[in-house]
């Protein structure tokens, strides 16, 4: 049977380590974006941060469960595939992936109370499917890291 990823995930001594690497990533992919779509991340992502310190961790942490959740399916469908790497499982399933993950998100910008932060969200989110799929090959390299 395939362990839920919830529980490797979110277990006391996984989720801050798991929390910081995330926040590397994000801090990797922001950096690395190019084009007028990197530089309207790039902006929103320093708004974020310049009106509300540790929000990106805070979001992190909070968003994770309901991620594990979405990737649950994924991941145990990967478990049973006998492929080695989640990453390029996620990867070969980019479109459909994305725009799971991206509910999660969606969901939590519309319950949002914070006009700055739902503004920055809406300026990305029209090119947010492609920088998520981009970003499944470590994605994945760190769930499998962290649930293994």
């Amino acid at each position: 049977m395939t362990a839920m990823l919830q529980d490797s995930l979110l277990a006391p001594e996984i989720k801050p380590t798991l929390i910081d690497d995330c926040l590397a990533l994000i801090e990797h992919e922001v950096s690395a974006m190019s084009g007028m779509s990197g530089t309207a991340v790039k902006l929103a992502y320093k708004t974020v941060n310049k009106f509300a310190a540790g929000h990106v961790r805070h979001m992190v942490s909070s968003l994770l469960p309901r991620m594990a959740e979405e990737l649950q399916p994924y991941w145990s469908d990967f478990c049973i595939s006998g492929e080695p790497d989640f990453g390029d499982y996620l990867a070969q399933r980019g479109p459909e992936v994305a725009q799971c993950l991206l509910s999660v998100t969606d969901a939590r910008a519309a319950a949002s109370g914070r006009p700055t932060i739902t503004r920055a969200y809406g300026s990305v989110r029209g090119s947010a499917g492609r920088h998520v799929e981009a970003a499944l090959p470590q994605v994945g390299a760190l769930v499998q890291k962290y649930a293994l």
